[in-house]
């Protein structure tokens, strides 16, 4: 690309984004921002608001490339991605099989463990289960399985409100999810890596004002306190980085990925587990893709267009 604030050729660009998912705000966000970088680099930009009749609005759209700046199901989870394929469209990020085993996060560690990557033990438990007792000793965190940007997350301590064993009227995941991810809860920072191409970006830390990273500090402006790059032993950095590369490299992901960590200082680079891999990072002003971006000297535009080339090119 030669003016890194311009695409070299105009291409028509269907942002898709939206849709009926927990994340549909988020992503409209992402979406706008997207369309809006996307004329500035000189693109014919048509914006979708993703509903049942996604189809006929991509083809009537026509459009060269699709932009996917959707958030959740079904936009991250192999289903949107495989109508794309059936419409012959190109679109940025991962593809069928990788959206699919990726937003599941059990499937995840079925494919990265036996790489060597590290993630935190854990089982599928049903969440009738909980109310007869824990699953796990206490600490211990509960999640949906294929949600993203910590919706329904849980962490249950002995100080937790939820009761001891939950109570069935304790306000949680298990009272919207039949079955629930249990993994011991690992203390220390939380950690995200993006990597764009073939190349891991920075790592950030996010510390979060009050409770944990979960959905409002992730999104609320103020929150969270985004270090960037994260003020860190040189060894636990290059760990990180790998780590989300060889994840990125192994689900066979495309364009942009982002992978989260927890690490206990305590236990040095034995402590260091990868959480999840997110193959639709936000593109909103408060998301940690374009922040790294930035840090490497990356604009926002410049992000755009290299994700469009990337699907253009089907790499």
């Amino acid at each position: 690309m030669g003016n890194p604030a311009r695409g070299d050729t105009e291409v028509k660009v269907a942002v898709l984004m939206g849709g009926w998912s927990a994340e549909r705000e988020v992503s409209l966000t992402s979406g706008r921002g997207i369309a809006a970088a996307c004329r500035t680099l000189g693109h014919d930009v048509t914006e979708i608001d993703m509903d049942r009749n996604v189809a006929a609005a991509l083809t009537a759209a026509a459009p060269d490339v699709v932009f996917n700046a959707l958030h959740g199901t079904p936009g991250e989870d192999g289903s949107i991605q495989g109508l794309m394929d059936i419409l012959g469209l190109k679109y940025t990020h991962s593809g069928v099989t990788t959206s699919a085993i990726a937003i599941d996060k059990e499937l995840t560690k079925r494919i990265l463990v036996p790489q060597g990557i590290r993630m935190p033990a854990g089982r599928m438990v049903a969440s009738e289960s909980l109310y007869a007792g824990d699953p796990l000793p206490r600490p211990y965190v509960l999640k949906p399985v294929n949600e993203g940007s910590s919706v329904g997350v849980a962490i249950v301590t002995d100080t937790s409100n939820y009761g001891n064993p939950i109570a069935r009227d304790a306000a949680g995941p298990w009272a919207e999810f039949t079955e629930l991810l249990a993994e011991p809860f690992i203390a220390g920072k939380e950690l995200t890596v993006a990597v764009l191409g073939d190349e891991a970006l920075a790592v950030t830390e996010l510390q979060p004002t009050h409770g944990f990273y979960d959905y409002d500090s992730k999104y609320t402006d103020g929150l969270t306190v985004h270090v960037c790059p994260a003020e860190l032993p040189a060894e636990i950095t290059a760990s990180c980085l790998k780590m989300a590369l060889d994840a990125h490299r192994a689900l066979g992901c495309r364009g942009a990925s982002r992978s989260d960590f927890r690490w206990d200082p305590a236990q040095g680079e034995a402590g260091l587990y990868l959480l999840e891999v997110n193959t639709q990072p936000g593109m909103t002003p408060l998301s940690l893709v374009p922040e790294q971006a930035r840090a490497r000297g990356i604009s926002y535009e410049t992000l755009v267009q290299r994700l469009i080339d990337s699907a253009m090119e089907g790499t």
